[in-house]
């Protein structure tokens, strides 16, 4: 178990999911992980749901804010101060899809575009701080870009985050990982000619489990779908799938589970 109780600046510290149907994605999700979903939140938090393992917040669940688009799930990264960030982002050519606000006392958010157009949120916590578990069963265990532009995103996270790119090869593929003060903060693949031209570029997020084929198979069984059945790489078993209603995530049986 890793329980956290705060992140420094520039980490992914959260992720959640917009859903077309936020009560089937609560069983699903409820289901699949074991987490606690209660009801929709007060009209003043959109109907917000926090996704609870053991009583510790672990996700968030809300209503798909743009219906013309697949449902989703969204990284949030960490940051000192929100509106500094959203001025790095517009002078690094990236794009403001949401303007800075308040989110109750919980913090202060601001939804955000790299300049190939993959969105992520900058996060500024208060009462807040992101997902209290990471990195067992049931929870956030990474965050990866998929992109079509590797170089230009290297230089916009590294001059808004101060990430570094350590780029490996993995067989027969390069890897991007992203570091921070040593620190790892999530990784980057390219999208080649393997990825169809319609899908853009993404933050995907991966959530670890005991077992991958198992929860493959539970997976189908509770109406989602399969996308990259399980397989084998250098950090664990993993598997790309998608809940009934569309939204892709990523699971994975870690190699080195954390204690």
């Amino acid at each position: 178990m890793v329980q956290k109780t705060s992140y420094d600046p520039g980490t992914p510290s959260w992720v959640d999911l917009g859903s077309p149907d936020p009560d089937a994605a609560a069983d699903f999700y409820s289901d699949l992980f074991g987490w606690e979903i209660g009801e929709a939140g007060p009209p003043e938090s959109g109907g917000y749901r926090l996704c609870m393992l053991r009583g510790i917040p672990v996700a968030g669940l809300g209503i798909q804010e743009q219906p013309d688009i697949a449902p989703y799930w969204t990284t949030y990264v960490s940051v000192a101060d929100v509106d500094s960030t959203v001025k790095e982002v517009r002078g690094a050519g990236g794009q403001v899809m949401v303007e800075v606000m308040d989110v109750m006392d919980a913090g202060r958010m601001a939804v955000l575009a790299d300049p190939s157009g993959a969105v992520f949120c900058a996060w500024q916590p208060l009462t807040h701080i992101g997902a209290g578990l990471v990195d067992e069963p049931g929870t956030l265990s990474w965050n990866e870009l998929l992109t079509r532009d590797l170089d230009g995103s290297k230089a916009f996270y590294g001059t808004i985050f101060g990430w570094t790119a350590n780029t490996m090869q993995l067989g027969e593929m390069a890897y991007t990982e992203w570091k921070l003060g040593g620190a790892s903060m999530g990784g980057m693949m390219e999208m080649d000619a393997t990825f169809p031209a319609e899908v853009p570029p993404h933050w995907m997020v991966y959530f670890a489990v005991a077992d991958t084929d198992a929860t493959v198979e539970k997976v189908v069984a509770l109406g989602g779908h399969v996308h990259q059945p399980p397989m084998d790489i250098p950090q664990g078993r993993f598997a790309l799938v998608a809940d009934p209603q569309g939204a892709l995530f990523s699971v994975i049986a870690l190699a080195h589970a954390a204690g």
